[in-house]
């Protein structure tokens, strides 16, 4: 199945801006310690949700070792790499290269999904990225560059180990994952940043609400809801709009005013984008090595709408 247009708009338009927000909330916090109060006060937010609506906890070593590993790697390595990235690169830059998962994920998700490419597809998104490079080059390379392709790689394999979530309540495990990611965080961020000092401005806590509660909880509850049913490619293939957006607000806001290649290369991604999406989808495959079709988190079929069916397990 094909992701819901609507929904990937807003959750592509969410995390563009989730940039703008980490480049002002990091002007007020040390960078461990505001990517760990993202993820906590997200994780904490939608475990209360979870919560007044009785929704069933994990159960099971299995359950709980898989949620572990997610957030390790979703949460504590994706978000470590994507803060210190935007700290060594322009906003817009670091947007491109946190959002590579499109390319990223084709191996994996054909290897342990059994999802087929089309050669159209493989095309389309080859020269997508080939764009991102284009907008990517001029904001420079080093450390910051290698980071964000670190955020990136750490994103999509948290995408794969979601579908192995099965039969687990979506929004619970998202909590469950973002906490234990956010005490990874608070870890690295005692060891190398020692004790927070933070400067509670109302940008900063602005910027902390937005990136917690709409750039995180709202958005990833909504991304693992269409994982769950949508075929991978075409899922990261929405993430290409993600820098768009943050290139757009970037250049709005904080004037980071895009040259004429990032015009071209921002062109070429669109197209190719449209491209893929309108592929016609492969030939069904088998049932690949990994988790088969329609064993991935439950949920109630809308990003935080919560009906009473949705609140057993399948």
């Amino acid at each position: 199945m094909r992701p819901k247009p609507s929904r990937m708009l807003w959750i592509t338009a969410a995390l563009g801006a989730c940039f703008l927000a980490i480049e002002w909330g990091l002007r007020d916090a040390p960078l461990l310690w505001y990517a760990a109060l993202r993820a906590l006060v997200a994780g904490g937010a939608l475990l209360a949700l979870a919560g007044v609506q009785h929704r069933p906890a994990p159960t099971g070593g299995r359950a709980w070792g898989l949620i572990t590993v997610l957030g390790l790697v979703n949460v504590t390595v994706a978000f470590a790499a994507m803060f210190a990235g935007v700290a060594g690169l322009a906003t817009g830059t670091a947007a491109v290269l946190a959002n590579a998962q499109p390319l990223l994920i084709l191996l994996p998700a054909w290897w342990l999904y059994g999802e087929r490419l089309s050669g159209r597809s493989v095309a389309a998104l080859v020269v997508g990225f080939a764009g991102l490079l284009l907008v990517a080059v001029p904001g420079g390379g080093g450390n910051g560059a290698t980071l964000s392709l670190l955020a990136a790689a750490a994103v999509t394999a948290g995408t794969l180990l979601s579908r192995r979530l099965g039969g687990l309540d979506v929004v619970v495990a998202t909590a469950w994952h973002l906490l234990i990611g956010g005490a990874g965080l608070v870890a690295l961020a005692a060891s190398f940043e020692g004790a927070p000092v933070i400067a509670w401005t109302p940008r900063f806590i602005v910027s902390l609400a937005f990136l917690a509660l709409v750039g995180t909880a709202a958005t990833t509850v909504a991304w693992f809801t269409e994982a769950r049913h949508s075929r991978l490619d075409t899922l990261t293939t929405w993430m290409f709009l993600t820098p768009v957006f943050g290139i757009a607000i970037a250049a709005v806001v904080l004037r980071e005013r895009p040259g004429g290649w990032t015009a071209v290369g921002l062109a070429t991604v669109l197209v190719a984008m449209w491209v893929a999406l309108r592929s016609p989808p492969p030939a069904p495959a088998p049932v690949g090595r990994g988790t088969p079709t329609g064993t991935a988190l439950t949920s109630s079929g809308g990003a935080l709408s919560m009906d009473g069916a949705s609140r057993s397990t399948r």
